[in-house]
């Protein structure tokens, strides 16, 4: 989750919730992907986030590499007011797609949100628990399947990369203006 440039420009792993209340947030714009990334195409929010890592982005802009998380990723929830989830579905339409939804509740998430469906979507009912509700979004990336043990995406999955790290931008510079 960080913005400073160096030789090795991959996201950084935070182990502790203070990183969340180092600085004031309350302008900031969290980008989060989430999936299991050795199991090929259901990675692709992970494998997003490592190339948006090497990305001059905006200074109100953080990125988090939520990885499989769950409930532990309920602070992130607290520090900022917006958080945009970037994950793979399992939902029919070609390998690739780009679908980006609003939901208000765990139940508006797509149905086949893979290997950690039940997490994400308790997670964001545990958010809806919380004092102050952070504004969700969800970009998902339409998949075909899992295969197991491996880091490889698929030609049409991998393809939908710059697609879907422009539609990400496009959006965080029309949620804070």
């Amino acid at each position: 989750m960080s913005r400073y440039k160096d030789t090795n420009p991959s996201p950084i792993a935070i182990s502790s919730d203070s990183f969340f209340f180092e600085k004031d947030k309350s302008d900031s714009i969290l980008v989060m992907g989430v999936g299991n990334y050795l199991m090929g195409d259901e990675g692709i929010g992970v494998h997003i986030i490592q190339e948006m890592a090497k990305l001059d982005l905006p200074e109100n802009v953080d990125i988090l590499d939520g990885g499989t998380g769950g409930f532990t990723l309920l602070g992130c929830f607290e520090s900022y007011p917006t958080i945009i989830f970037v994950d793979a579905t399992m939902d029919g339409k070609p390998p690739g797609s780009l679908s980006l939804i609003k939901p208000r509740f765990a139940s508006d998430f797509p149905s086949a949100l893979s290997v950690h469906d039940v997490g994400l979507k308790d997670m964001v009912e545990a958010v809806y628990l919380m004092d102050q509700i952070p504004d969700i979004h969800l970009l998902t990336i339409s998949i075909e399947e899992m295969k197991p043990m491996t880091l490889e995406l698929s030609e049409e999955v991998r393809a939908s990369i710059p697609k879907a790290i422009q539609k990400i931008v496009q959006l965080t510079k029309e949620l804070h203006s």
